[in-house]
């Protein structure tokens, strides 16, 4: 079956921003992951659309999938209908014809093999002989795909874990380092731990499913936690012990805090390479109810003491 158009895959159009094409791509990764979708052909569609955004996600690949589709070097192969529409391209343009020389020097020298084994030693370009030829490359085992579950802390911070692997029949034990900060869809590279059936193993992709958090939630690299605080402590101040990633601390909450404010602990965010964002502690503020008469009245001459216009500027 002839693969779709990785636009098509991911549902953007060819025109889509990078930005548009990495919120589509975790949109789906999201949606087709096999440790949240059960449907039969729910890892099918989730390889799908990862091997659509590895492409589109990189300038260079994506430029070359732009004009040649499928058929792009390291996308599938190439043939000789491949170099007819470069032919054809380089003419409309004024370029003259196509060499092979003109394959070589814009793609890396991988084309002379591929037309050697398509057409002979003198290939399309009518030039017999005197060119060097490369040993084919070798057969290469497959990639392999695991599914892993971290919680949000493990994410945030690292984890090693020991994954059971199958190796030629029998099962074998691999200590897997994943970086902190990774995100629910991430995938970490193994090198030569996948198929082991080629001349040389393919590679190993660890596909991280991280679980929701009871109170913590992550924007970026910073963590987002909601702090209920009474209304007498945002009038009058108050220390507040709140949980971070790396243990409690003490947090003071200035008087007259309103509702919404978020306060900042830095450093006590999620750590990536040698970057760590901050924790924002947002202030939820609580009021009392069923006030008495007496109690009622009390907030009446508190409201007149000091008048308050919470939404003059909002433009409303």
């Amino acid at each position: 079956m002839a693969k779709r158009d990785y636009y098509e895959v991911l549902g953007v159009a060819r025109t889509a921003s990078a930005d548009e094409i990495k919120r589509q791509y975790r949109k789906l990764a999201r949606q087709y992951h096999p440790d949240v979708n059960k449907e039969p052909k729910a890892s099918e569609k989730f390889a799908e659309v990862q091997e659509a955004y590895d492409v589109l996600s990189e300038e260079g690949k994506r430029k070359k999938y732009d004009q040649f589709g499928h058929a792009a070097p390291g996308m599938g192969g190439v043939g000789p209908d491949m170099y007819e529409q470069m032919r054809r391209q380089r003419a409309a343009a004024g370029a003259g014809g196509m060499r092979q020389e003109d394959l070589e020097a814009e793609f890396g020298g991988q084309f002379g093999d591929i037309f050697d084994q398509l057409f002979g030693g003198g290939g399309p370009f009518g030039r017999q002989g005197g060119r060097r030829r490369h040993p084919a490359a070798p057969d290469r085992g497959q990639d392999v795909e695991h599914p892993v579950t971290l919680t949000f802390e493990q994410a945030a911070r690292g984890h090693s874990l020991p994954l059971h692997i199958d190796v030629g029949g029998h099962t074998e034990t691999i200590d897997v380092k994943v970086p902190a900060g990774v995100k629910d869809g991430s995938r970490v590279r193994v090198k030569g731990k996948g198929d082991r059936s080629g001349s040389q193993p393919g590679d190993l992709f660890i596909v991280v499913s991280v679980t929701p958090h009871r109170y913590f939630k992550r924007d970026g690299l910073d963590v987002m936690l909601d702090l209920p605080i009474s209304l007498y402590e945002a009038l009058l101040g108050t220390r507040v012990e709140v949980p971070t990633l790396d243990g409690p601390v003490t947090l003071t909450i200035p008087p007259g805090t309103s509702s919404g404010s978020k306060l900042r602990i830095k450093g006590r965010g999620v750590k990536r390479a040698a970057e760590v964002g901050d924790q924002f502690c947002v202030v939820k503020v609580i009021v009392p109810k069923n006030l008495t008469d007496d109690e009622q009245a009390f907030v009446h001459q508190l409201q007149k003491s000091h008048p308050l216009s919470p939404r003059e500027d909002v433009g409303w």
